[in-house]
């Protein structure tokens, strides 16, 4: 599905509402002045609050990273396929447990792929 290239400095969140950061080893190819992301970088998640009911009380469960199951088809950035906007993800836990997907609310819109 097209849509708009995802980069580094772009807005992301887990499901709970904490932030998304990228981590990308691509230093070329720049969208907004900021490296695009690919499939293979890393993505972490800072804050996240979310908790599971333990007994009587409750354990920390936050979202600490995303992996990213899907990207562009037709577009690659240093041999590795771009993510874009509308790539779908898994937030997980430390344990790897899947939370939900990420949500990507502000990024550039000039440069579309697919």
């Amino acid at each position: 599905m097209p849509g708009p290239l995802y980069h580094v400095g772009a807005t992301g969140m887990c499901p709970h509402g904490a932030s998304m950061t990228t981590i990308s080893s691509n230093t070329r190819v720049m969208v907004s002045g900021q490296p695009v992301a690919t499939f293979t970088d890393t993505s972490t998640i800072a804050g996240c609050p979310f908790q599971v009911p333990v007994g009587a009380g409750t354990k920390p469960q936050p979202c600490v990273t995303v992996q990213w199951l899907t990207a562009a088809t037709r577009v690659m950035v240093n041999g590795q396929p771009a993510l874009l906007q509308t790539s779908s993800g898994l937030c997980k836990s430390a344990e790897q447990i899947p939370q939900g997907p990420p949500t990507i609310s502000v990024n550039q819109s000039r440069v579309i792929a697919q």
